[in-house]
């Protein structure tokens, strides 16, 4: 127990740790600037994110970011590279493996749609504000071009617990 008796959340055992969910994520990184989405709806609406979404039976962790990005955004990535996996933890609600991709281009401008509205964003000047907690950890590997693995654990929307680990390349 907490202060005052509240229940505090459990620490997640990662070495046990099984996902209910396999996801993506995908960011486009132009120059200086990210696109990132106001995400309309589900889990993280209201918060700027990457492209993503749930990988269906039978489609690669590459396919769904590239069926993602071109169903939420209708423009498409230009040669996506995996850079990362996040194993995202929202205690007792649900348990997602993230794959995370970079591109450098994309082809088409991307538009607005019921998921999600496209933002361009200076890479100086990263809203981690409105952003996910854990993005702030790890994305300036991303940025970087680096690749990780991410273990990061909330209750609700806060952060629990982050750890961050740079991958050889």
């Amino acid at each position: 127990m907490g202060p005052a008796g509240i229940a505090t959340p459990q620490k997640v055992d990662w070495s046990t740790w099984e996902p209910t969910v396999e996801a993506t994520l995908l960011y486009v990184v132009r120059g200086d600037k990210i696109l990132l989405i106001h995400k309309k709806r589900g889990l993280g609406a209201g918060k700027l994110n990457g492209v993503g979404g749930k990988i269906e039976a039978g489609e690669s962790p590459l396919a769904a970011a590239v069926r993602e990005f071109e169903e939420e955004l209708l423009a498409s990535p230009v040669n996506p590279e995996k850079l990362g996996e996040i194993a995202f933890d929202v205690v007792e609600e649900i348990a997602i493996r993230i794959h995370v991709f970079r591109s450098n281009d994309l082809v088409g401008e991307p538009k607005e749609t019921v998921e999600a509205r496209p933002e361009w964003t200076p890479v100086c000047n990263m809203p981690y504000d409105r952003m996910w907690e854990d993005d702030q950890y790890w994305l300036p590997l991303l940025l970087d071009n680096r690749r990780f693995e991410v273990y990061a654990s909330f209750d609700g929307d806060v952060l629990v617990s982050c750890e961050v680990f740079e991958t050889p390349q």
